[in-house]
């Protein structure tokens, strides 16, 4: 990387999500780059534990703001909204936990 600053836009989704860490196996074009591919995803899917905490605090975030939001200030209309978006975000963690899984421990050749 260079010395210049990476955007504030690139720094926050690389932070929230991980797939740039990972390389498109269907690309390959013969079995060696395929492989290749294959131990890249296996070594970075060392990375993913931490991507499952920070998206563990966004849901507890999303689902303590509803709650707040719910109980305290009485406005269902935006409790609704934090609500579906801890819901969203426990989906996400779902994926990351089996991407992290299947990497981990799966049989990948």
């Amino acid at each position: 990387m260079t010395t210049e600053a990476m955007p504030f836009r690139t720094l926050l989704y690389r932070f929230i999500f991980f797939d740039w860490l990972f390389k498109d196996v269907s690309a390959a074009r013969n079995v060696i780059e395929r492989h290749a591919a294959l131990q890249h995803n296996k070594y970075m899917s060392r990375y993913l534990p931490i991507y499952f905490r920070r998206w563990t605090v966004m849901a507890t975030f999303d689902f303590g703001l509803g709650c707040l939001f719910e109980r305290a200030l009485q406005a269902t209309v935006v409790s609704a909204y934090f609500f579906t978006w801890s819901c969203v975000t426990v989906a996400g963690m779902v994926v990351i936990a089996a991407a992290w899984v299947f990497l981990t421990f799966g049989r990948l050749s």
